[in-house]
């Protein structure tokens, strides 16, 4: 075998393995994401083409390790749920004002956790990395809310809208085991 004939076979060898490299790379950033994100992957996948779509959950991820996020104390906590309780009763005699507060409490928790909040579609793209999985009751919720803005809803809509609200609040709260009133 010709020195010319060794160096291309090491050449070819060294290209393949970089390919695998890479595709290996991509493979593990992907399931990354998939496992990070959830359905919001998959959402975002359809939406824009994949390399694209990966690209912009990367991104997601940087700007929420710059952002300040912190738990609550025991205290906010309580105060916190004590006023999601009272959105929660007057709900029956106010559906429509009730559902703008559940609105507003939920973006105030966020605000409190350090979550931006002046933007919606933001908001949506700061919460898919750490509430993924509540996601999508928040842009259900906040759909039914905007639809009743403009048109009257059924009070079985704004129901579902509570519901949802409530799915992304209890996630932004934390977990139970640190709540000291419990519902």
């Amino acid at each position: 075998m010709s020195t010319g004939t060794i160096i291309g076979i090491v050449i070819a060898v060294v290209v393949l393995l970089v390919v695998i490299a890479v595709l290996a790379m991509m493979r593990r950033r992907r399931t990354h994401l998939r496992e990070q994100f959830g359905a919001e992957y998959d959402r975002t996948v359809r939406e824009h083409p994949r390399r694209e779509a990966e690209r912009e959950l990367a991104q997601r991820e940087k700007r929420h390790a710059k952002l300040d996020i912190k738990e609550l104390s025991p205290t906010l906590r309580d105060r916190y749920s004590q006023h999601w309780a009272l959105v929660q009763e007057q709900f029956v005699d106010r559906p429509s004002p009730s559902v703008e507060e559940a609105d507003r409490l939920v973006t105030a928790l966020m605000a409190e956790r350090g979550y931006p909040t002046e933007d919606y579609d933001q908001q949506v793209a700061d919460l898919s990395v750490g509430h993924a999985q509540t996601l999508e009751h928040y842009r259900e919720a906040h759909e039914i809310k905007e639809r009743n803005a403009s048109t009257q809803v059924s009070t079985e809509e704004l129901r579902a809208a509570m519901v949802h609200y409530r799915a992304l609040f209890d996630d932004l709260l934390g977990p139970a085991e640190h709540r000291t009133n419990q519902r």
